[in-house]
């Protein structure tokens, strides 16, 4: 139903947590780790499949070396929603894995928390099988379920971490 001549539209507003969610994406659409960065509090915990256990100024460089990795990145994102204190997004990356070459479309459910408008926590949720069968090929199809598998993954990408100057 249209609004009568002369009445009042009600404005739309955005939480302060949402749009701080929607200039985070853009930011990493960008490739611009540094600025996602300055959206994360000092003490900030990240944690997703691969990276489980992440704080402080090792989030920051784990997105400094995925960006100056990323090979044919393209990332969309939808849904986000935030309050006072929690927010979630939906997000998806296509990108080519760079240990092997091999095209990935990862499908990523991100949860939030806030503290005094920036973000403290951050926890990607993915499924790690259909990462592994499409990062890892025929390795991942067959044992990308299995601990072993995962432990390994994890452990490859914690010492390119580690071992990241940039």
């Amino acid at each position: 139903m249209a609004a009568s001549p002369g009445a009042a539209i009600a404005p739309t507003t955005t939480h302060p947590n949402q749009a701080l969610l929607v200039s985070f994406y853009e930011a990493f659409a960008r490739r611009d780790p540094k600025a996602m960065a300055a959206f994360y509090a000092a003490d900030v915990h990240f944690s997703d499949p691969v990276f489980p256990d992440l704080k402080g100024v090792q989030v920051g460089r784990m997105w400094r070396m995925l960006a100056a990795g990323a090979n044919e990145l393209t990332l969309t994102f939808c849904d986000v929603q935030a309050d006072d204190q929690e927010g979630s997004v939906h997000w998806e990356a296509t990108y080519l894995f760079s240990r092997t070459g091999r095209r990935v479309h990862n499908v990523i459910e991100a949860r939030f928390r806030f503290r005094q408008g920036l973000i403290v926590d951050h926890r990607d949720s993915f499924g790690f099988w259909r990462w592994s069968r499409q990062a890892l090929g025929f390795t991942g199809w067959v044992l990308g379920w299995t601990p072993l598998v995962k432990r390994t993954v994890r452990r490859q990408a914690a010492a390119r971490l580690a071992a990241f100057q940039g």
